[in-house]
């Protein structure tokens, strides 16, 4: 699993390839941290090559969710594949983030 984050137009664009798994939630989280010291901006999860999400990877995506609505940041997760997209149906996640 990698996790990349780039700033663009005033955004944060974080970039998944790979399975959002118990293994990868702590390195995914580190890989984070400059998104969520800088709160405030808009937040874009590019999902398209995010192969599966697991609960701890859901538990991290929450977290990041609520902090950056306080911060009053807007959250959204794009290109998610059909076995993601299953994932937030079953958990109840769509009702959560916007989804594109």
């Amino acid at each position: 699993m990698t996790t990349k984050v780039e700033e663009q137009d005033g955004k944060f664009v974080v970039t998944f390839n790979g399975e959002l798994d118990t293994a990868a939630a702590a390195e995914t989280e580190e890989a984070l941290a400059p998104v969520m010291e800088s709160l405030g901006k808009d937040i874009i999860f590019d999902c398209t090559d995010l192969e599966y999400i697991a609960s701890s990877g859901l538990r991290l995506l929450l977290g990041v969710l609520k902090k950056a609505q306080a911060a009053g940041s807007h959250v959204v997760l794009k290109n998610v594949n059909d076995v993601v997209k299953d994932v937030l149906d079953l958990t109840g996640f769509v009702a959560l983030f916007d989804i594109e």
